[in-house]
């Protein structure tokens, strides 16, 4: 049930749903319901159906992991990118963070999260196995770990180079321009551009 406490039961169902957004507080949800209801029909009709569309449609790329229209994704598709050197991130978000510094120019691997028993994810649940694949092909001269430096990031890092171990791939981290804790989806994009550019061998 949910509490009626806008003088509409379907305002209060907008809210209750827009609340559950990341970042998004009810008093956001509220102010951003009364948007949609000043809006023409037609434009809410077209924002929710892009909504559904992305939800039901969007792909993953089958090599990297990032999000893709169809099959493979831009970053392995452009022939200029160093096919080389492989950057392991935490989330698709990291990706575009990284991106917005316009200081790397290598491929991606978006592991899907990190690993945290309190919050039941494991190793298997994550794309360390592909990873791995990955730089077993050969291919991969430079895996980057560009994870979030919270313990559970600092974790599945020391995780992954013990998977990677076998095959004396060279192995870097961010420099620590990036705090420790941060997430980089929130850090500023000159800081994080020379985190990448500076990156230092990884020791474990």
């Amino acid at each position: 049930m949910f509490k009626n406490e806008y003088s509409s039961k379907l305002l209060s169902g907008a809210v209750e749903s827009l609340s559950t957004l990341p970042g998004v507080g009810r008093k956001s949800a509220l102010r951003l319901a009364l948007h949609l209801l000043e809006e023409p029909t037609i434009n809410v009709e077209k924002f929710a159906k892009t909504i559904v569309d992305f939800r039901n449609n969007i792909k993953f790329c089958p090599q990297c992991n990032m999000l893709s229209d169809d099959g493979i994704c831009p970053f392995c598709n452009d022939s200029k990118r160093d096919h080389t050197i492989v950057c392991v991130v935490e989330s698709h978000s990291d990706v575009l963070s990284i991106e917005n510094t316009g200081q790397y120019k290598g491929l991606y691997h978006v592991l899907g999260g990190i690993i945290s028993p309190i919050d039941g994810v494991g190793p298997a649940d994550l794309k360390i196995k592909e990873l791995a694949e990955r730089v077993a092909s050969g291919l991969v001269s430079e895996v980057i770990l560009a994870l979030s430096t919270s313990m559970e990031g600092e974790t599945t890092s020391y995780f992954i180079s013990r998977q990677l171990k076998p095959y004396n791939v060279k192995l870097s981290t961010i420099a620590r321009g990036v705090g420790f804790g941060d997430d980089l989806e929130y850090t500023d994009e000159l800081t994080l551009g020379r985190s990448i550019t500076n990156r230092q061998p990884f020791i474990f």
